[in-house]
C-alpha cells in the first residue's frame, strides 16, 4: 500500500502528516509541487520519498505520484492532503472497505464525520453540496463529499485513466468511478483546521477556478 501526498508550500505541516501515517504503509510518496519553502526537505527528513513536479496543480502532482507507482504495482493507493487537516491515523478506516468488502474505492467523507468549526469555508461547503447534488441528479450516484482523503485499488485507478491537472482531480475520479460502475463507498472522517492558508479556498481566484473546473467536469460527463 502506497500513500501519495501532493504538497505545495506545506513545510510547517508535512512532517506531522507523515508521522501519523500507520506503519504498515509500504511507502509514503510526497510530490513537491513547485514549493518555494523547504517542504521537500521536511518530507525527506520525515522519511518520505520525495518527487518534484514543477508544473503547478493538484492534478499534476497526483499524476506524478501515479507515474512513480508504475513499477511498484501496489494493491491500494491512498491520497492524503499535506496540510494536516485530515487525520492520517484514520487511514485504517479508509482502506477497511476495500480489504473487507472488496470495494474498489473509498471516499473519506467530512460531511458524515466530525468537522471542526471553521475547518471548511462557506464556499467549500456550498461547492461540495452543489457538486454532489448535481452528480446525484445526473448520474444517480450518491456522494456526500469530494474529500481528498481517499483510497482506491491500484488497478481501478489505472483503469480510470485520470487526466485532470488542477482543481478537478477529485470530482473526475468520482465521476469516472460512477460511469464505470466501480464499487464505491464513503466512510466518515474527522477534519480540522489546516495549518497555514489554503491555496484554493483561501483565495478568491482559487475558489472561482476550482468551482469552474468541478462544474465543467460534471456537465462534460452529463452531456456525453
Amino acid at each position: 500500500m502506497y500513500v501519495i501526498i501532493p504538497a505545495f508550500n506545506e513545510a510547517l505541516s508535512i512532517d506531522k502528516v507523515i508521522a501519523e501515517i500507520p506503519d504498515f504503509v509500504e511507502e509514503v510518496v510526497v510530490v513537491n509541487n513547485n514549493s518555494s519553502d523547504h517542504t521537500a526537505q521536511a518530507a525527506k527528513d520525515a522519511g518520505a520519498t520525495v518527487l518534484d513536479e514543477p508544473r503547478q496543480g493538484y492534478g499534476y502532482a497526483c499524476l506524478k505520484g501515479i507515474e512513480y507507482l508504475k513499477n511498484k504495482n501496489p494493491e491500494i493507493v491512498v491520497f492524503l492532503d499535506a496540510d494536516y487537516s485530515d487525520y492520517p491515523e484514520e487511514l485504517t478506516d479508509i482502506i477497511a472497505p476495500i480489504l473487507n468488502q472488496n470495494m474498489d474505492m473509498v471516499i473519506g467523507s467530512r460531511n458524515l464525520g466530525n468537522k471542526e468549526p471553521g475547518s471548511m469555508t462557506p464556499q467549500q461547503i456550498f461547492g461540495n453540496w452543489l457538486a454532489t447534488t448535481l452528480i446525484k441528479l445526473f448520474f444517480k450516484v450518491s456522494y456526500t463529499d469530494l474529500g481528498p482523503f481517499r483510497a482506491i485499488k491500484y488497478q481501478s485507478l489505472v483503469d480510470l485513466a485520470m487526466v485532470d491537472q488542477t482543481y478537478g482531480w477529485t470530482v473526475e475520479m468520482q465521476l469516472k468511478a460512477a460511469k464505470k460502475g466501480l464499487k464505491v463507498t464513503e466512510v466518515p472522517v474527522k477534519y480540522r483546521k489546516r495549518i497555514g492558508k489554503s491555496k484554493v479556498s483561501g483565495t478568491v481566484k482559487g475558489t472561482i477556478l476550482a468551482g469552474y473546473k468541478i462544474l465543467s467536469w460534471i456537465f462534460k460527463y452529463a452531456l456525453k
